[in-house]
């Protein structure tokens, strides 16, 4: 998959086949349309292309209402490493700001999709809306294709209806701690990606080595505090381990790079410090708790990390 920041670059894409949309998570639903788009751009000897935005849009619309309190299910890193899944073509990240939210949806049609990137076909969701204040449609789409010379194609309501989810439905979820309903929205484990420092020394000291996690973007969202089965992935390597999730004070509003995440891998290498590291979710242990005294929390660890060792093999 080709990965291009912004709009400025002479593409030089074969019968570009183009879908546009957040796709935060890139869970089932957007799969759905990202399959259909690669089938059809086989079907045309052409290539398949999607146009996201970072930031997010209501981040830049709505920065003290809608945007202020949204949290992301993918940090963009994380977005581009799923999108890579998906066996996608060509993916495009467009700056979003206060002036490219103001292009008309006939300029969006005229300048990009046809203009810069001579669309060969054009994929919305049900009830796809863009352009200033989302005036554009799939009619109004499909009307200047005709005129522009390039299809246009509506994923019908039911096979939405069949296989997505919104990610309203996944964040909620995820506040919750509830992983596993997360993951099955998601077709795929929630995932936090991060370069790997030292960790706790307390707990190093308790016999439990640490790596703490730091988050690349301050609206990710992180599940609630307490202890999770995780496995990470760091280059060819693969570990099983724990991550604590713990917010100072447990003040539920503290964003991202505030909140301490600690992860205990079984096979502990000290050499990770410095490594980019893909972390996949797979369950919540335990909420948080306050502990009087250490052998308390050592028994809580310890008897949390046997029954991560059933779950994850």
């Amino acid at each position: 998959m080709e990965v291009y920041y912004g709009l400025e670059k002479e593409f030089n894409i074969k019968n570009p086949v183009i879908t546009t949309g957040s796709f935060d998570g890139v869970h089932i639903g957007h799969k759905t349309i990202l399959n259909r788009l690669r089938k059809l751009a086989k079907e045309v000897d052409g290539e398949s292309v999607l146009i996201t935005f970072h930031p997010h849009p209501r981040k830049v619309l709505y920065p003290d209402t809608a945007g202020r309190e949204l949290r992301l299910i993918n940090s963009q890193s994380e977005k581009i490493k799923l999108l890579r899944t998906t066996k996608l073509d060509h993916l495009i990240i467009v700056e979003f700001t206060h002036e490219f939210s103001r292009m008309t949806s006939a300029d969006f049609i005229r300048k990009i999709l046809a203009g810069k990137l001579g669309a060969r076909k054009v994929v919305v969701g049900f009830n796809h809306h863009f352009g200033h204040n989302r005036e554009g449609d799939y009619e109004y789409l499909y009307e200047l294709g005709k005129f522009f010379k390039f299809e246009v194609e509506e994923i019908p309501q039911q096979d939405i209806d069949n296989e997505t989810v919104s990610s309203t439905k996944i964040r909620k979820a995820l506040r919750e701690g509830n992983i596993q309903r997360a993951n099955a929205y998601l077709d795929h484990h929630y995932i936090i990606r991060g370069t790997l420092e030292k960790g706790d020394p307390g707990l190093c000291g308790m016999g439990f080595p640490t790596l703490r996690l730091p988050v690349e973007e301050e609206s990710k969202l992180i599940p609630p505090d307490g202890l999770y089965a995780v496995h990470i992935i760091s280059g060819n390597l693969y570990y099983r381990g724990m991550i604590k999730v713990r917010r100072p004070d447990g003040n539920p509003n503290v964003q991202a790079p505030e909140i301490s995440l600690q992860m205990h891998l079984f096979e502990y290498n000290n050499n990770l410090c410095g490594k980019v590291a893909t972390v996949f979710f797979h369950k919540q242990m335990r909420d948080e708790k306050v502990f009087t005294n250490g052998y308390d929390l050592l028994g809580e660890l310890q008897e949390a990390r046997e029954e991560t060792e059933e779950l994850i093999y």
